[in-house]
């Protein structure tokens, strides 16, 4: 155990072959009550010395278990606005910070699932991972109900935002610079870096931005509450006070739709236009995805499988990505380039498609506007297996890998490598490393990797992690070519 003196009191942590940790720091009051779908209020000082050394609670969300299935700390609850805090040490003040946004489809996971202390003891830097308010909690759009709700539909982003007001604050008493900010996150948390890139009330809280597996962000629906007030059985002059008034466990089970959506509020516009905006005065961006991301989505293959479900669901899937233009063609010409490809293993393919050619698009954008973009592809295949099958490089199985997770082995990251295998055991310890030298000074090289360029018209050069670590210029153009993008 440690004891420091923060600005906000004093707060024990554990302490952990030299690295220190304090979990459960509350940045918001409890979102409840009056403060249900309203922006979250600053936490003030605690009095005493603060217990910073159990996992606090995780977001509302519909399971007990982590994103992956597995067992996660912390209970369930609407009071969930905690971070915490790996750290080498307390004293001085000069260390990079690198800031976790969890993924989970906004709607799951929570910040207990990450653990930072192999980042901390590697790169003498001090890690902090966040909670934010899922599903209904954080992304209801009840803004047509009146003012009090506008950006309702963007609470989890302005939760984020609050962190990084905290962290600002109050990180150099936990031995950060505030001045040296990296956010990073996966999946929904990817996307959520993007959208902070558009957000004007987080500009100059974070200098650098990694975004793992990110997807395209949502767009607004329209006034989704006479439906919601339909389904509730109520008049729509009822709803906002029905929904608060309803328990936390019936709130998250109604159905309502909830997702992240490019808001106009608090994020005003997409990353594209955010970079574009931004231009040399913006952050440098690390981006990629993983070579298989589609095979989480589907069950094992099985001899006696209706195939045709896929391919009855082909058109219908290359939509979104085409942003509604006919599918036809980029279909057709997926069967081209995958000749011995099933119709579930296309299916997958679209699946990767949609990660992959927004995170091209964002990239290039941050090269072209000064900072520069660095393209990343993690090819390396899972060795256990996951759902009943050998997934490949799946999505998420990369996270391991930027924790450098084999490096402890109390580590609590999910992973579905061999955590004995020399190859994943090398290849976790460079991109970790590419990571923190990202985080240290704005460029990813240096840490073991092959030289990497920025991504860029031309070249258009890809870190590729594998076995052996290569950099491939255009591994996409056949795809780019399909998306129309060539």
């Amino acid at each position: 155990m440690t004891v420091i003196t923060t600005r906000l009191g004093k707060a024990k942590g554990l302490t952990t072959d030299d690295v220190q940790s304090f979990l459960g720091i509350r940045y918001a009051e409890p979102p409840f009550g009056d403060l249900r779908f309203l922006p979250p209020v600053a936490a003030s000082a605690w009095k005493g010395t603060l217990d910073a050394t159990e996992y606090p609670n995780r977001p509302m969300q519909p399971r007990l278990l982590g994103t992956m299935g597995q067992e996660t700390a912390g209970a369930l609850s609407e009071d969930c606005l905690f971070l915490n805090i790996t750290t080498p040490s307390v004293e001085g003040d000069g260390r990079p910070v690198m800031v976790w946004i969890h993924g989970g489809g906004f709607a799951a996971g929570s910040a207990n699932e990450y653990d930072g202390r192999a980042l901390s003891r590697q790169g003498d830097v001090v890690v902090v991972t966040i909670n934010y308010r899922l599903g209904p909690f954080g992304f209801l759009d009840l803004s047509a109900l009146g003012d009090e709700f506008l950006g309702s539909g963007s609470n989890g982003y302005r939760d984020m935002i609050l962190a990084l007001e905290w962290v600002r604050d109050n990180i150099a008493d936990y031995g950060g610079d505030a001045g040296n900010v990296t956010l990073f996150g996966e999946s929904a948390g990817g996307i959520a870096v993007w959208g902070l890139l558009a957000a004007p009330a987080a500009k100059g809280l974070f200098h650098k931005a990694i975004a793992h597996s990110p997807g395209a962000p949502g767009v607004p629906e329209g006034d989704n509450t006479p439906a919601m007030a339909e389904k509730l059985g109520v008049e729509r002059s009822e709803l906002a006070a029905t929904l608060r008034a309803m328990s936390a466990e019936d709130l998250q089970g109604a159905g309502l739709p909830a997702g992240c959506i490019t808001d106009g509020t608090v994020v005003t516009c997409s990353p594209e236009e955010a970079i574009r905006n931004h231009g040399a005065s913006g952050i440098p961006l690390i981006v990629g995805t993983n070579r298989n991301e589609g095979t989480l989505f589907t069950p094992p293959d099985h001899e006696n499988e209706d195939l045709s479900r896929y391919e009855g669901s082909l058109a219908r899937a290359a939509k979104g990505l085409l942003k509604g233009a006919d599918p036809t063609a980029y279909v057709e010409g997926l069967k081209v380039a995958h000749p011995d490809a099933s119709p579930k293993a296309l299916s997958e393919e679209i699946s990767v498609d949609n990660f992959r050619r927004p995170s091209i698009k964002v990239t290039q954008a941050s090269t072209e506007a000064g900072p520069g973009g660095w393209l990343y592809r993690f090819d390396l295949p899972t060795t256990r297996e996951y759902g009943g099958k050998l997934t490949g490089a799946t999505h998420a199985c990369e996270m391991a890998f930027t924790y450098n997770a084999f490096a402890d082995p109390d580590s609590h990251v999910f992973m579905i490598h061999d955590r004995n295998d020399p190859v994943a055991i090398n290849l976790a310890q460079q991109w970790s490393g590419t990571l923190i030298a990202f985080a240290r000074s704005g460029d990813p090289n240096g840490a073991g990797l092959p030289r990497w360029p920025r991504y860029k018209d031309g070249e258009r050069a890809c870190m590729i992690l594998d076995a052996t670590s290569r950099v491939e210029n255009d591994p996409d153009s056949v795809h780019r070519r399909l998306w129309g993008d060539a």
